[in-house]
């Protein structure tokens, strides 16, 4: 598995969405220097160029697999950040039970199922049409996929096809039940002009979950870690202090 790391002190492991890991990569660095904590960020199998076991389909499966890798790294007292996928990855990691996971941080997560208020369909959008819904000013990150390399074009398809073996339909029916059943400090952070999750969604989410906090960042959209990073590293400030 492919991990890089920033800084030392307490352990974060920050979880990336169907965007690869290039989405949280600097935040990574950024979190490290200023909460003074150990960074890991790991690539899910089969993003960024990746290879993917063929009998890693599920993302429970990959909840497993960074399970063991806590183990691996023998990092205790861990809070565990995902944003859109690598939340639901983070809410199912919890679920495991691990002693390992001290706190939970779940940024405009998917994965539940709320009435009246579904994830949008990423298969049927284009990737401009993506970035519409993403950012509160789409037009500070809107990219041409067919004007980048032919490398970054091909990243870019392996991403998506590996996030649909993952989660093709983006949510688990059964999932927002069984969050009951994570029992560490959570806060559940949403951007105000998420239109992949909206915010009524996010707010769906810190319900599930015993004791969560729910915190809503203004002008903010699915990528915070892109788009509003100094609010995001505040909230987070904020909940490590208090959970620790």
């Amino acid at each position: 598995m492919k991990i890089i790391e920033y800084g030392a002190g307490r352990p974060v492991l920050l979880l990336h969405g169907g965007g690869g890991p290039q989405t949280v990569e600097p935040f990574g660095a950024r979190l490290a220097e200023a909460l003074g904590v150990r960074v890991v960020v790991p690539t899910h199998p089969g993003f960024g160029g990746t290879t993917r076991p063929e009998d890693l389909t599920t993302i429970a499966g990959l909840a497993r697999e960074y399970v063991g890798l806590l183990d691996e790294l023998d990092l205790t007292g861990v809070t565990v950040v995902g944003n859109s996928i690598g939340g639901w990855i983070a809410a199912e990691l919890a679920l495991l039970g691990s002693p390992r996971v001290n706190a939970l941080v779940l940024v405009d997560a998917v994965g539940i199922e709320v009435p009246g208020h579904p994830v949008a369909d990423f298969f049927n959008l284009t990737f401009p049409e993506i970035a519409q819904l993403s950012y509160h000013d789409p037009a500070r990150f809107q990219i041409d996929p067919t004007a980048l390399p032919p490398e970054a074009q091909a990243m870019l398809a392996g991403n998506r096809a590996t996030l649909a073996v993952y989660a093709e339909k983006m949510t688990d029916p059964g999932l927002r039940e069984r969050l009951r059943g994570i029992a560490v400090p959570t806060l559940v952070i949403w951007g105000d002009a998420d239109r992949i999750v909206d915010p009524d969604y996010g707010r769906a989410y810190a319900a599930a979950v015993p004791g969560a906090r729910f915190e809503l960042l203004a002008q903010t959209g699915h990528l915070p870690q892109l788009e509003s990073p100094e609010l995001l590293l505040e909230a987070l400030r904020s909940f490590t202090s208090a959970s620790t």
